[in-house]
């Protein structure tokens, strides 16, 4: 009983962020006649005004986001065109992202170099997984078991450390820059900053589902040397 029950509240853990942003996102998505602009007219108006011209806005079907490699902004269609304060409060903060890169932030930096990293140890580990159990079948002695679930462990560790280290990187690009960017340029009318404080907290914990998965599947292995 203790188990099940342990299941789910991991369950519900994991589940709830995601579902969050999904609602909080919605919930504020309807186009607004008060609101000037689009999204994406707002980031190519923002990036142009702190001399990022080089940054291009583009429309993207794989989650709002800033590409540093590329150098663009990146919006779904509906935050891209539309006229809401999810809009608004998601160009805001991917632009955030872009002056992070463009000061040379010492957190975005590493993250960079740790999310490239990932990108080589994920491929590694997809191959990894889809062998470990006929690797298993051949890791008869307990060193050679140990050995296999300590490459599962190492692999699954980067990706937990890029997951949380892009967390306080979200948390600054939404309310340390995007907000008082809103704020204090007047973007958004005073009465709609509680609803933009939701939407760019939302963004910010996009990456904490992806954390808590890493860290489950991490424990998974690490309960196997025990």
């Amino acid at each position: 009983m203790l188990i099940a029950l342990a299941g789910l509240a991991l369950l519900a853990a994991i589940v709830l962020p995601q579902l969050l942003v999904r609602l909080t996102f919605s919930r504020h998505a309807a186009d607004r006649p008060d609101i000037p602009g689009t999204g994406g007219e707002l980031a190519r108006h923002l990036l142009d005004s702190f001399g990022l011209g080089h940054v291009r806005v583009e429309v993207t079907d794989r989650g709002d986001h800033y590409d540093p490699r590329d150098k663009a902004v990146r919006l779904g269609e509906r935050n891209l065109n539309g006229r809401s304060l999810t809009a608004v409060a998601v160009a805001a903060h991917e632009v955030s992202h872009a002056l992070q890169d463009d000061r040379g932030e010492r957190s975005f930096t590493l993250w960079q170099r740790l999310a490239a990293l990932a990108a080589q140890t994920d491929r590694i580990a997809g191959l990894f997984f889809i062998a470990a159990p006929i690797l298993a079948i051949f890791a008869r002695t307990p060193m050679a078991l140990i050995a296999l679930v300590l490459v599962g462990v190492a692999l699954l560790a980067v990706r937990v450390v890029v997951t949380l280290v892009t967390l306080p990187i979200e948390f600054d690009a939404s309310f340390g820059k995007a907000l008082p960017i809103l704020e204090e340029g007047n973007y958004v009318a005073r009465a709609d900053l509680p609803a933009v404080r939701s939407v760019l907290r939302a963004a910010a914990l996009t990456y904490l589902a992806a954390a808590l998965i890493s860290l489950v599947n991490l424990a998974r292995w690490v309960r196997l040397l025990r």
